[in-house]
Parts: C-alpha cells; sequence; structure tokens
C-alpha cells in the first residue's frame, strides 16, 4: 500500500496536520518528514518495532547508530550527560543544522548505543520537525533519508515512494530542504570535535 502525502505549511504548520502526523508516530508507524538540513525517516522514542522497521528500511548495520531529535536543550539533558561545557556549545549550537555526540544517561537503551556509550542528538531548526516532536510529546529516532546504495537523501516525497514501496506509513511533506547532511560535532570529554562537515559551519564551531 503506497504511504499517503500529508503536505503542511513550512513555516506555519497546521496544529491539526501536525496531530494526524504525530498520531502516527504513537502508534508506531515510521513517516518520512523535513529536518532544517534533509529529509529524514522517524520513528518514535519507545516504538521498538518502528525502530526495528528503521532498520530494515535502511539496511543499517545494527551497529550503526540512530540520532536522536529533540525539542530543546532541556530534553537533551535527560538523554545525554551535558556539562557546564558541552552546554555553552549547545547553546550556540542549537537549534540548527548539527547532530552532537554526547555520552548517555540511563534513559537511552542498550540497543540504541556504540561502545562509547554515546549517542547522537539534533534540534533541529524547522518548524515543522518541532512542531512534530513537541506534539509528539516525547523524541524521535531518526536517519537520513537515503536509499540503499544511493549516496544522495530523498529530496522530496515522490523520491522516497520511488525508493521505498512499503514500510513508511506517512510522507509529510514540508517543501525543499537545502539537501546537505547536519554538521557531527563531538562534545565527548568536553572537547570539540568536528567527526563530519555538513550545512552547519564548521567555524561556528571552533571558535
Amino acid at each position: 500500500m503506497t504511504a499517503p502525502i500529508l503536505v503542511v505549511n513550512p513555516r506555519h504548520p497546521e496544529p491539526r496536520k501536525i496531530a494526524q502526523a504525530a498520531k502516527v508516530l504513537d502508534d508506531g508507524g515510521v513517516i518520512f518528514y523535513p529536518t532544517d538540513s534533509v529529509y529524514a525517516l522517524g520513528a518514535a522514542w519507545g516504538a521498538r518495532k518502528a525502530v526495528e522497521r528503521l532498520y530494515q528500511l535502511k539496511q543499517l548495520d545494527a551497529r550503526r547508530q540512530l540520532s536522536i531529535v529533540c525539542a530543546d536543550l532541556s530534553e537533551v539533558a535527560r538523554y545525554a550527560i551535558v556539562s557546564d561545557f558541552a552546554y555553552r556549545q549547545l547553546r550556540r549550537l542549537l537549534p540548527g543544522p548539527y547532530t552532537v555526540l554526547l555520552e548517555v544517561t540511563r534513559e537511552v537503551p542498550k540497543l540504541l548505543l556504540d561502545k562509547r556509550r554515546t549517542i547522537g542528538l539534533r534540534v533541529p531548526e524547522n518548524p515543522i520537525c518541532q512542531a512534530l516532536v513537541r506534539a509528539l510529546g516525547r523524541p524521535l529516532l531518526t536517519t537520513s533519508a537515503i536509499p540503499p546504495g544511493a549516496d544522495l537523501p530523498c529530496h522530496d516525497c515522490d523520491d522516497a515512494r520511488e525508493a521505498w514501496k512499503s514500510g513508511i506509513d506517512l510522507l509529510v511533506d514540508g517543501g525543499p530542504t537545502p539537501g546537505e547532511p547536519s554538521t557531527i560535532v563531538s562534545l565527548v570529554g568536553d572537547m570539540i570535535e568536528v567527526i563530519r562537515e555538513g550545512l552547519g559551519p564548521v567555524e561556528g564551531v571552533l571558535t
């Protein structure tokens, strides 16, 4: 069955439509949705079967991590150990097109962890994404919408439908995204390290 497309105003997301998308997630569904960098695939925190489907859709190795999309910095602090140093950096970088690596708290289940017990956290500066996480009431577990064997993410809902004939429950059309992945920054051990250069300016990290 082809997943329906939900067109949402990118600047002023309609609450009724956001609630519709949040219900799909709350019911254990997987959605295709926009962030401030690229389109992504997402599942609700705690929806184990939906998370397993994310791995299947991307054909990810079990050791590959998903990122956590949070509503704000206070939610980040629930899932990651945020020192004074890290908090200052987070305030500079988020919301924005950065994925920040931090050591986790006990709130994060083992199946989401790597050997270093770190995880990537995001607070995207995208009205649809922010409204969705707030309406859901808990974080999204997410991965960029790059189909297996491809180098670039899907840039719209038609791309996603072509790449994945099944497995996605709802496609959220929020218009074009920049199409470039987020910059990944590690703040582990109160040290700043750029792991991957992406949309977020690196000079903004290191200064």
